[in-house]
């Protein structure tokens, strides 16, 4: 039997924005979501309020608590808890098993949007992948899943791994939708790439000119944003200080 959390945590953020709803604001964030969802116009800050002020005082959940909860906050309406939901998965994901994927691919695939979507992708899939290698299998069914948004989970899972990223998977990943025509895909190997780019900037600079024919222009063009900003600068603060150089002196 699960114990009082999951009860108590749907009644106090439950509680929480219903007392702050704001329709005026709750229409205008629906509407930058394209009508996909509606909300209880509670902006991301007081979001992340009420989601630290419910899990106050309440002993940590378990990873069953997780399931229930999380198939609680996706039956509402409201987007603001899918949220709270991603959120919680992510404040807990070091705690779980591997069988927590499970939730996430039910998070993932219901009531798909990229919000979601991608704090799940790097938040809870990530870190699980790393706590349990043998889900590296799950990815690369994900990466060629139909669902985009698996696709997209597979893609961006090591946003956050930094210099642990697999570089090989992370390539091989890209090349394997390099050829897909949704934006949010097309959207994902660009970003993918451009963190990756942090790390390994001549790797990743290779890896698309030498696909450069396979990659569309978003995605070659988000790979290579951050390095193309940090020329910028680069050339910029060379300018600046030459310019400096050159002035004449100040009486």
């Amino acid at each position: 039997m699960p114990g009082p959390f999951p009860w108590e945590f749907l009644a106090r953020v439950t509680s929480a924005l219903e007392a702050q709803h704001d329709p005026v604001r709750a229409a205008a964030m629906a509407k930058y979501m394209k009508g996909h969802f509606a909300y209880a116009g509670v902006p991301a800050p007081a979001v992340g309020l009420i989601f630290r002020e419910a899990v106050q005082r309440l002993a940590p959940p378990t990873q069953g608590d997780l399931g229930i909860v999380v198939g609680h906050l996706w039956e509402r309406p409201e987007r603001e808890y899918q949220y709270l939901g991603c959120s919680l998965l992510a404040r807990n994901v070091k705690r779980c098993d591997a069988s927590l994927l499970a939730v996430v691919h039910t998070a993932v695939t219901t009531k798909s949007w990229w919000d979601t979507v991608d704090s799940l992708a790097a938040n809870v899939a990530g870190p699980l992948v790393q706590a349990h290698p043998e889900l590296v299998d799950v990815m690369d069914r994900w990466v060629v899943s139909d669902n985009m948004w698996l696709a997209r989970t597979a893609i961006l899972h090591q946003l956050r791994f930094r210099a642990r990223t697999d570089e090989e998977r992370l390539f091989r990943y890209c090349l394997a939708r390099a050829g897909d025509r949704e934006f949010f895909i097309r959207k994902a190997i660009g970003w993918a790439l451009r963190e990756y780019s942090k790390q390994a900037p001549q790797a990743v600079v290779a890896f698309v000119n030498e696909n450069a024919g396979a990659f569309s222009p978003l995605s070659q063009r988000e790979a290579l944003k951050w390095l193309a900003v940090r020329a910028s600068g680069r050339r910029l603060a060379e300018a600046e200080g030459l310019a400096e150089a050159l002035s004449p002196p100040v009486a």
